[in-house]
């Protein structure tokens, strides 16, 4: 994974242009993506793409994270494909933002749950204003030659903060890297399908890909992992290259 903080920013940019955070993060209509409405706009995408032999995305470059890359433009689909964007979209109010995964094969729909970026900004602020005045940052332990958990207490926290899994009944850890990003921890929902699947993980592959093929979210802020028949679940950096 290559400068995820430059995606950060931008997204949280956009945010504060827009005169808030998370707008009508309250709203319970607001927060959770309908399978109609992924249906919507997996429909509008499609006839989009069939029409004009390209996706209807925002431009990006190659240090945006993955699974930010292809985020579904909806200016481009209003009003001829659909008459608005879907009340959950961060563009209509909610605390979504609709993407695309497998785009060279077979464009799919797919949301990011904007909800966690409070915690990240907060913690990616500490931070930085830790290694401002230290010139190093609070490192606990090494996970990985570029990962690390971090020592909340050194950054004034009472507790560990964790965000919550899209995926499971679970909080999931935030991480650090050399890069100076925060990253979300999804070992542990990646521990829990392992259990439920009925046939293991493949080796040399990135097992973020089984988290949302049978979930409408993608893993965001997230680092690659891989099956090793030894090690079970292991951080993969050898997939950054291809960030």
């Amino acid at each position: 994974m290559k400068r995820l903080l430059t995606a950060m920013s931008a997204a949280f940019g956009l945010m504060m242009m827009s005169g808030c955070f998370l707008p009508d993060e309250q709203r319970a209509e607001n927060q959770v993506p309908y399978p109609d409405q992924l249906a919507g706009v997996q429909a509008a995408v499609d006839q989009f793409q069939e029409d004009t032999g390209v996706l209807p995305i925002n431009t990006f470059d190659e240090t945006t994270n993955l699974y930010q890359r292809y985020v579904v433009d909806f200016r481009q689909l209003v009003p001829r494909y659909m008459q608005e964007p879907p009340g959950t979209s961060f563009e209509n109010g909610g605390t979504h933002q609709f993407v695309l995964v497998n785009v060279e094969e077979e464009p799919e729909v797919k949301v990011i749950d904007l909800t966690a970026m409070n915690k990240i900004r907060d913690l990616r602020q500490r931070v930085h204003d830790y290694m401002r005045q230290h010139n190093y940052a609070p490192i606990e332990d090494v996970l990985d030659h570029n990962l690390f958990t971090l020592d909340y207490k050194e950054l004034g926290y009472a507790e560990q903060p964790y965000i919550n899994s899209p995926y499971n009944e679970t909080m999931l850890p935030l991480l650090f890297t050399n890069e100076g990003d925060i990253i979300i921890d999804y070992k542990l929902d990646l521990m829990e399908l392992q259990h439920t699947e009925e046939h293991p993980f493949e080796e040399e592959t990135d097992l973020r890909s089984y988290l949302y093929q049978e979930s409408p979210y993608v893993p965001l802020f997230s680092v690659p992992y891989s099956f090793d028949e030894d090690e079970g679940i292991i951080y993969d950096t050898r997939f950054y290259e291809t960030e």
